[in-house]
């Protein structure tokens, strides 16, 4: 005998042979025809000679990472100089700023109101 789960009774229930093995009632798909492309364009191939566009730029990652990994005594963050510098200064002055005002904020928070 063949079992089947049931999801009306959320048991197994009996079945026939063809119906256990086919899931939940689920048929078997007829292949059907795909549908036509609607914005078809060619296919370019990235062998193509003629599909390299100008925008390739030579790969600047090595002297970046002698740039960055050169021992100078500079944290990462600030070895590009003074925008670097006043990125991280901007940075550090608006976390400070933000720190006094949650505090004074919970300060007055924390007083009772005058009544009038």
């Amino acid at each position: 005998m063949y079992y089947k789960f049931s999801s009306f009774t959320q048991r197994l229930v009996g079945a026939g042979a063809s119906s256990a093995y086919i899931p939940q009632g689920l048929k078997p798909m007829v292949p059907v025809e795909s549908a036509p492309l609607i914005f078809a364009a060619p296919t370019k191939l990235a062998s193509d000679a003629s599909s390299a566009v100008g925008y390739f730029r030579k790969n600047r990652v090595p002297e970046l990472q002698k740039f960055f990994q050169k021992p100078d005594g500079l944290p990462v963050h600030l070895k590009r100089g003074v925008p670097d510098q006043l990125l991280y200064r901007t940075t550090m002055a608006l976390a400070v700023g933000g720190t006094i005002y949650c505090l004074i904020a919970l300060y007055m928070a924390s007083q009772p109101q005058k009544q009038k």
